[in-house]
C-alpha cells in the first residue's frame, strides 16, 4: 500500500496539481466573497470588467465558476501520467502548455460571456 502511494506521488505533475488546487481555491474565495467595487487589486480585473458595475459584478461570479472547472481540469489533468507514462521533461511541457491554455480559456471565455450579455457597455 506504502509503495503504491509512493509510485503515484511520484507519477502525478506537481506542477498542475497544484496550480489547479490553487485555481479551486481561489476562485471559491472569489466567488465567496467578490470584490464589491470595482478596483486594480482583487477579483478578475479586465477593461471589459471594468466598463461597468454591472460587468464587473458579472464578470467575477462568471470568471470564478471557469476558473472552478479549469481548477478541476488541471488537477485531475494532472494523474495523465499514471495512465499514459512520459517523461519528467514531456510532463513539465504537457503540464506548462494546459496551465497557459486554462488562463487563455478563462479570459477569453469571460470576455466572450461580458460581450454577449452587456453588448452597449
Amino acid at each position: 500500500m506504502e509503495e503504491q502511494l509512493f509510485n503515484l506521488a511520484n507519477t502525478i505533475n506537481p506542477q498542475t496539481f497544484l496550480v489547479g488546487v490553487i485555481f479551486v481555491i481561489a476562485a471559491v474565495v472569489v466567488y465567496i466573497f467578490p470584490p464589491k467595487k470595482i478596483n486594480d487589486f482583487y477579483g478578475y480585473r479586465t477593461s471589459g470588467s471594468k466598463k461597468s458595475q454591472e460587468a464587473w459584478n458579472f464578470s467575477q461570479r462568471y470568471s470564478a465558476i471557469k476558473m472552478v472547472q479549469m481548477g478541476f481540469l488541471l488537477t485531475a489533468s494532472s494523474f495523465v501520467n499514471t495512465v499514459f507514462p512520459m517523461s519528467q521533461k514531456t510532463s513539465v511541457i504537457v503540464g506548462t502548455t494546459l496551465i497557459i491554455l486554462s488562463c487563455v480559456y478563462l479570459i477569453w471565455s469571460t470576455e466572450k460571456a461580458i460581450k454577449k450579455q452587456f453588448p452597449n457597455v
